[in-house]
């Protein structure tokens, strides 16, 4: 699992790899905000922009061992 820009400073780390990979995307949430608060507004947070093996995706997903996750903040523009 990967987190970039804000996330990564919030939470303190870059990437993370579990023992279990859980199976979708939402176990994935429920399991990530288990570990605090920050936590919890990083992976819960409408806005969170998620891709799954580099591809950006806003539907829940099947994770398999070997995927890469990452975690973006809402990206702005001007």
């Amino acid at each position: 699992m990967l987190f970039f820009a804000s996330y990564r400073e919030k939470l303190g780390i870059d990437t993370l790899e579990l023992a279990t990979v859980p199976t979708n995307l939402s176990a994935l949430r429920e399991l990530l905000s288990e570990k605090g608060l920050d936590w919890q507004e990083v992976v819960n947070d409408s806005r969170t922009l998620v891709a799954l093996n580099q591809s950006m995706t806003r539907k829940d997903f099947e994770i398999k061992e070997g995927d890469e996750v990452a975690f973006f903040p809402p990206v702005t523009g001007g």
